[in-house]
């Protein structure tokens, strides 16, 4: 179980902007990742180092994004002006947060402009649009087509601002303290910052190091 990637929704001046906006921060070209057809969505990958990605995604007019809770948690966000509407955790082994949450997991696919097809399954994102401190999860069909080898990159992921209970995520990742996998042993290159939620909780900012020094969106 790792952090693979952080889902941003696009602004009011929509996906491609946006994800133009937040590459010139970080100093890396977005790609563009194409439709989500069972969601309703589209999306712009922004690649970082270490296997992880920023995703920029924009809900698109079509009936699909009525009925998947992706495509409704993008247009909530984006209807509210857009900004970071969550983390993503990748496991292994879905059937885990299948047996924490009680159901099971639904696929995701998407062809990339060169024909590829990327394929996953997810499972969270209702929680998600309930609590949005804690991050949905996602496995990987094939490891192949990861989408952080979509296009080069210098950025890191440092750090998660959350406003939140530390102690809530733990329990909604099913850490519970074994060794290995205890609060500060998990990730320790990324920096969790926790702060009482005035209001929604949720992802309030994320740190990178990239070329253009410590970067804070």
């Amino acid at each position: 179980m790792r952090v693979d990637h952080l889902v941003f929704a696009a602004e009011p001046d929509g996906m491609v902007a946006t994800a133009k906006r937040l590459g010139d921060l970080l100093g890396v070209e977005p790609v563009d990742g194409g439709l989500h057809p069972r969601f309703g969505t589209r999306n712009s990958i922004i690649p970082l180092t270490d296997h992880r990605f920023v995703e920029v995604v924009e809900v698109l007019d079509h009936p699909a994004s009525d009925k998947a809770p992706f495509g409704q948690a993008v247009r909530a966000r984006s209807a509210a002006g857009g900004g970071w509407l969550g983390w993503v955790v990748e496991v292994e082994d879905m059937s885990i947060p299948e047996r924490l949450l009680g159901r099971s997991a639904v696929p995701g696919n998407r062809h990339r402009p060169d024909g590829v097809e990327i394929c996953w399954k997810q499972i969270g994102i209702r929680g998600l649009m309930a609590d949005p401190q804690v991050p949905f999860f996602i496995e990987w069909q094939s490891t192949e087509y990861h989408p952080s080898a979509e296009g080069p990159t210098t950025a890191t992921l440092a750090g998660l601002q959350i406003a939140g209970s530390p102690d809530r995520v733990r329990e909604w990742l099913g850490l519970v303290g074994e060794p290995g996998v205890d609060r500060d042993e998990w990730e320790p290159e990324i920096d969790f910052d926790f702060a009482a939620p005035h209001g929604t909780p949720g992802v309030m900012s994320v740190k990178f190091t990239c070329a253009n020094g410590e970067v804070s969106i």
